[in-house]
């Protein structure tokens, strides 16, 4: 039986019986028989590795030359699915929605596009092609409200015969959520079931802490997800799909969505750890068994890992899509609307978290860079720069001025000296606990408390009196901007306390250790701007070594603020040579 099968299939039933073996049993393998059945190890990991249908992720091969072919007959260009908030000025940062022009597909992960004036590499995954745009949007709609009763049926769901347009729009939309939302449960399910429970089984091959990486906090969103999932099959009306009122399952779990920002914070923690399994055989063959065993979607484990994080950002899409065709007098309309904003806020909260966790390690390289540093690193309290620039200090009792720098970061204001003949090189000379003084705004003229006529001046000042530093801006709009700094540290500090955020002592650790690493003892120090000053004098940068990682959307924003660490050091004269 077996010599009349087609040779590639009896290829693919020894990869199945390979990977089973791995996976049932939980101790040492005896492979010797089952290599002389199926071919060696090294044959099998090689096959894996070259196979040009299995075993990868989609999009690779033909579908790139299609791509091409149609991007060099200038009729393809791509919408985005979510906002991409780019990392470095290489990128090309857009919003939801906008359209694309797909200059270079030649990458199956990073492609080089162009929106308006502005070029750079964006991810693939964060578009949908579009081919042949001349057909508007709203015809393509009326196409779908005179299809078939067959063709709406495929769609999800009954319709009711001679339904209005935007009342079956509505219909299909509903189906659309209630669809995606159990196949997402499915596919948390496999990956809790399928990879994670086989992985505990093999002590061998992982650690806890190893599988706490890779996996992140999957298990509590599936418990999470299968409880939403339940609320909204009893808000379901299967016969009428759009008179379904499904707004308040959004609004009742609003804050349980938040738990998807642990998850997203991690998710490029996993992504390394993951891609140094992949390099030895024996994980690759596991995970491969894992997937075949639950009878998984071709798609490799960091593929199915990234899901968690595109499903947070597809939620104010299709509550977006929602509120478009529902009718303000639907009893749905309000409860739409007001989930589709907290949604939105959810995404923002996560997006902001994520900004703050990456700028941890700059502000720990900031801080290997300043010399003669003195008590608790600055990540002890604080995460992230708000502002900074030149003010002249002048303290009591000597009520003398001296030219500083001042760093405002949540929780404290760090003030250094420059160097003399290297205006690149600052000297650390204090700080100011931001949470035990007052922000007072002074009038020009003589000041009473330091006997000094002061211009531009503002004062920071203990609740006691004890303590009091009056600060001289150069220019009025300076002292402006500095006010309404310190407005903003303390709106970031009681946000924090609202929301719960947190640096934990382990990311702090890690942070302040790569930063020593890359300011070795002995060195020089000096601020620098980044790398990416280089790349923007060139017409084609170079492709981004990192993978593309889905962000966050950020619905209200088109792309995140500018680097706001990297912007308020580099733009300043004294930094640079």
């Amino acid at each position: 039986l077996v010599m009349t099968l087609d040779p590639k299939c009896c290829r693919t039933d020894s990869f199945v019986l390979y990977f089973s073996a791995l996976v049932i049993t939980d101790g040492p393998q005896d492979k010797s028989g089952l290599a002389d059945e199926v071919g060696s190890e090294d044959d099998l990991y090689n096959e894996f590795r070259s196979s040009s249908n299995r075993f990868r992720h989609p999009g690779g091969g033909g579908e790139q030359l299609a791509i091409n072919e149609l991007i060099s007959d200038g009729s393809v260009c791509a919408e985005a699915l979510w906002d991409h908030v780019t990392m470095d000025d290489q990128e090309l940062g857009f919003k939801a929605g906008d359209v694309i022009e797909v200059v270079d597909a030649t990458n199956k992960e990073w492609w080089w596009g162009r929106v308006l004036d502005s070029e750079g590499w964006f991810p693939a995954s964060f578009v949908r092609l579009r081919v042949n745009q001349d057909e508007p949007m709203e015809e393509y709609l009326a196409h779908l409200d005179g299809a078939s009763e067959g063709g709406r049926a495929s769609m999800g769901g009954p319709l009711g015969p001679g339904l209005p347009c935007k009342e079956q729009m509505r219909a299909n939309v509903i189906n659309e959520i209630m669809n995606t939302e159990r196949d997402y449960i499915k596919h948390l399910k496999d990956i809790c079931e399928g990879y994670i429970k086989q992985c505990r089984k093999r002590t061998d091959m992982f650690t806890e802490e190893q599988l706490r990486t890779i996996f992140g906090n999957i298990d509590e969103l599936y418990r999470f997800q299968k409880k939403f999932l339940k609320a909204l099959e009893k808000k379901f009306n299967k016969d009428h799909p759009h008179l379904s009122e499904i707004g308040s399952c959004f609004l009742e779990h609003q804050t349980n969505f938040q738990i998807y920002s642990e998850y997203c914070n991690n998710h490029p923690n996993a992504c390394v750890q993951l891609s140094k399994l992949m390099k030895i055989k024996k994980y690759v063959f596991f995970f491969e068994a894992c997937r075949l065993l639950q009878k998984m979607i071709d798609i490799s484990l960091d593929g199915f890992l990234l899901t968690p994080v595109q499903k947070i950002c597809k939620y104010p899409l299709q509550l977006a899509e929602l509120l478009k065709y529902t009718n303000p007098q639907h009893r749905d309309y309000k409860d739409v609307e007001a989930a589709l904003n907290a949604m939105k806020n959810v995404a923002r909260l996560i997006n902001e978290r994520k900004r703050r966790l990456e700028n941890i390690d700059k502000i720990a390289q900031w801080q290997s860079s300043i010399e003669d540093w003195e008590g608790e690193d600055i990540l002890s309290r604080s995460s992230d720069l708000i502002f900074s620039g030149d003010l002249t200090k002048i303290s009591q009792p000597q009520a003398k001025g001296q030219q500083r720098m001042f760093f405002l970061f949540d929780h404290q204001l760090v003030f250094c000296k420059k160097d003399l003949l290297r205006r690149d090189i600052l000297y650390y000379k204090g700080r100011l606990d931001m949470d035990q003084m007052q922000v007072v705004d002074v009038e020009d003229g003589k000041d009473k408390d330091f006997n000094v006529s002061v211009k531009n001046a503002l004062k920071l000042c203990s609740p006691g009196g004890e303590e009091v530093h009056l600060l001289c801006a150069k220019k009025p709009e300076q002292k402006q901007r500095w006010l309404r700094a310190f407005a903003d540290e303390r709106e970031q500090v009681q946000h924090d306390l609202e929301t719960g955020f947190m640096i934990t002592e382990v990311q702090k650790k890690q942070a302040m250790l790569n930063a020593s690493k890359s300011h070795p003892t002995g060195k020089p120090k000096a601020v620098t701007r980044p790398y990416y000053d280089f790349l923007l004098r060139q017409k084609h940068p170079t492709l981004p070594t990192s993978l593309p990682q889905q962000q966050v959307i950020m619905l209200a924003e088109p792309k995140r603020k500018t680097s706001n660490f990297w912007h308020n050091i580099g733009r300043l004269t004294p930094f640079k040579k």
